[in-house]
């Protein structure tokens, strides 16, 4: 009986949407069982660190590793999952351009620590105690892993070979792309492993985007009723679509609901905010700046709409310290 490919999966600063993405391939899940031997997924099952340190390097055909880059543990596991596998699959929004977890990139690892160990409403911290990196009792030495100053993505610890974008990759995504794995049609190393087309080309609602928009205000979804045949954009609705690229069936835009950029930008854009932001603003009507503001006060937090998956990746990527008594601080 021939050997199995061996496969992979792990998790890093995530919220365990991928590994629902995972079973979410339902009874396909059968065949890929079937079709490969699960030597490491210890979210799902009893594997060990030292499990995969014992395997011969390039022993795991792929490993799909979801999540990004915070602390010294994940860094490390990269690093190993790397060298034990013939390809590293950046899963997931997270891994394949810091996801949400990227947005504490807009403030220094100190001030993460101090609001939550200390300034939170529901924190009582007299003390200000903090997690110790090391903690020995009776002569037992706990360890914990290390907060980085900044969240990665995946492809800026390690060399990634393909991308599956999603926050999560939909079931029709992540069929496809282990499909591609075991049948051995991969495209060119570095690609996404989605449509290379933006989702307005495949949202239901297309016919209904004007040519030409023309924003007076911004309105939040929450906030306004919806009509579920009208483009978003055109209801004056931030909708990332434009600069999104396509595969996840429109599901937002199905629920009603606008995209959220989640896919990632097409090959054709350098930085997806940038891009949208770029779009919308070319589109106030207002030409006044006091009437430009009070539109754009209809988004009250541009970097969680226009960079709400992408901000590790982004031409901004994170806050820098000004200097401190003539020497850089700390990120």
């Amino acid at each position: 009986m021939p050997t199995k490919p061996k496969i992979g999966f792990y998790w890093c600063a995530s919220c365990g949407g991928c590994e629902e993405a995972v079973v979410d391939l339902a009874e396909d899940i059968l065949g890929v069982v079937e079709a490969v031997d699960i030597v490491f997924w210890p979210v799902a099952m009893d594997f060990k660190k030292k499990d995969v340190e014992a395997m011969p390097d390039k022993s795991i055909v792929a490993t799909l590793l979801n999540g990004a880059i915070r602390s010294s543990e994940q860094e490390e596991m990269a690093h190993l999952l790397r060298r034990k596998s013939q390809y590293l699959i950046a899963y997931g929004s997270c891994a394949h351009m810091g996801g949400i977890p990227s947005l504490a990139n807009q403030f220094s690892r100190e001030q993460i620590l101090k609001f939550v160990y200390e300034e939170a409403p529901t924190v009582v911290n007299d003390q200000k105690t903090r997690p110790m990196l090391q903690f020995e009792e009776k002569g037992r030495v706990v360890h914990l892993p290390e907060l980085r100053h900044v969240v990665r993505s995946l492809d800026q610890v390690v060399d990634v070979d393909y991308y599956v974008p999603g926050c999560p990759p939909t079931a029709k995504i992540t069929k496809q792309a282990v499909a591609a794995l075991l049948e051995g049609k991969l495209p060119p190393k570095g690609s996404v492993l989605a449509p290379d087309i933006a989702l307005c080309e495949q949202c239901p609602r297309k016919e209904s985007k004007p040519t030409d928009l023309s924003f007076t205000e911004f309105k939040r979804p929450h906030w306004t009723k919806l009509d579920p045949t009208k483009c978003l954009l055109a209801q004056g609705v931030v909708c990332m679509g434009p600069a999104t690229r396509g595969g996840c069936e429109a599901a937002c835009i199905q629920g009603n609901m606008p995209c959220t950029g989640c896919f990632g930008p097409t090959s054709r854009v350098k930085d997806q905010g940038a891009k949208m932001l770029s779009s919308i603003c070319s589109n106030i009507a207002p030409k006044e700046e006091k009437e430009i503001n009070q539109v754009l006060s209809g988004i009250p937090d541009p970097v969680g709409t226009f960079y709400r998956y992408g901000l590790a990746k982004s031409l901004l990527r994170r806050k820098v310290n000004l200097p401190v008594n003539g020497k850089d601080a700390a990120v």
